[in-house]
C-alpha cells in the first residue's frame, strides 16, 4: 500500500531556524512568559510611581514629576529587559553550537549521547532509545560547519524590540488619566482601577496560556500579586 502525502509527517523546523541556517536562537518572538512578565513588570513600575504620588498637596507640577518618572524609568527598564533579552539568545544560540561541536568531536560516543540528551526536554529525552540518539548524532555530524560564535537572528532582534514596547507602552494606559483629569484624587482612582484590569486581563491571558481551566482565577491572583508586588516597591523606596 502506497504512503498516502496528506498523511506523511514532515520535521518541524522553528520560523527562524532552518536546514542551511539552524545554528541561531529557536525561540519564538516571544512566548506567552514573555507577554506576562514584561507587561506586569511595566505595570508595577508606573503603579509604582502613581502610587507615591500624594494626592493631599499634589498641584500639576507634581504630577508632571510624576509622569516623566513614570515614563523615564519604563523607558530605561525597556531598554535593559531588551538587552538580557538579547543575552538570553546568545546563550541559547551558543549552547547549541556547543552541542554540535561535542557531538562532532568526540571520540566517545557516551559523551555525545548526553549532550544530546541535555540539549532535550527532560520527557524526550527519557524516552529516546540510545539507537534513536545515534541516529539523531549522525544527522547533526552531516549538517554545515558551525560557525565559531554565536550570532542574532532576525527573530531575536525583533523580539528585543517587542520586550521593549511591551515595557514601555504599558505605562501609558495607567498615566492617562492625569493627562485629562485635573481631579488628582480621581485621576489616581481610575488609573488604579485601569491598572487593575490590566493586571486580570493579563492573568486570564496567562492562565489560557498554560491550559488552566478557569483562567479567570489566574486573573484575580495576578491583581493580588501585582498589588502586593507595587507596595513592596514602594515600601523599598523602588
Amino acid at each position: 500500500m502506497g504512503e498516502n502525502p496528506e498523511m506523511a509527517l514532515t520535521p518541524f523546523v522553528p520560523a527562524d531556524s532552518t536546514p542551511d541556517k539552524p545554528f541561531g536562537s529557536s525561540r519564538r518572538l516571544l512566548e506567552p512568559i514573555d507577554h506576562t512578565s514584561e507587561i506586569l513588570f511595566g505595570l508595577i513600575m508606573v503603579m509604582a510611581c502613581t502610587g507615591s504620588l500624594s494626592v493631599a498637596g499634589a498641584g500639576r507640577a507634581e504630577v508632571r514629576t510624576m509622569l516623566l518618572a513614570a515614563l523615564g524609568c519604563n523607558l530605561a527598564w525597556g531598554v535593559i529587559d531588551a538587552v538580557f533579552y538579547l543575552m538570553g539568545c546568545l546563550a541559547e544560540a551558543a549552547g547549541k553550537i556547543k552541542i554540535l561541536h561535542t557531538v562532532r568531536t568526540s571520540t566517545d560516543p557516551e559523551d555525545a549521547y548526553r549532550a544530546l540528551a541535555g540539549a532535550l526536554p527532560p520527557m524526550v529525552a527519557s524516552v529516546l532509545e540510545p539507537t534513536e540518539l545515534k541516529a539523531i548524532g549522525l544527522r547533526l555530524k552531516a549538517l554545515p560547519e558551525p560557525p565559531d560564535g554565536a550570532f542574532l537572528r532576525k527573530n531575536d532582534w525583533l523580539g528585543a524590540v517587542g520586550v521593549f514596547l511591551l515595557v514601555f507602552l504599558s505605562t501609558f494606559p495607567v498615566v492617562i488619566p492625569f493627562l485629562f483629569m485635573k481631579d488628582v484624587r480621581l485621576a489616581l482612582h481610575v488609573s488604579n482601577a485601569i491598572a487593575i484590569v490590566l493586571l486580570f486581563v493579563t492573568g486570564y491571558y496567562f492562565g489560557r496560556s498554560v491550559g488552566r481551566r478557569k483562567p479567570a482565577r489566574t486573573g484575580i491572583a495576578m491583581v493580588v500579586i501585582g498589588a502586593a508586588l507595587v507596595g513592596l516597591t514602594i515600601a523599598l523606596g523602588g
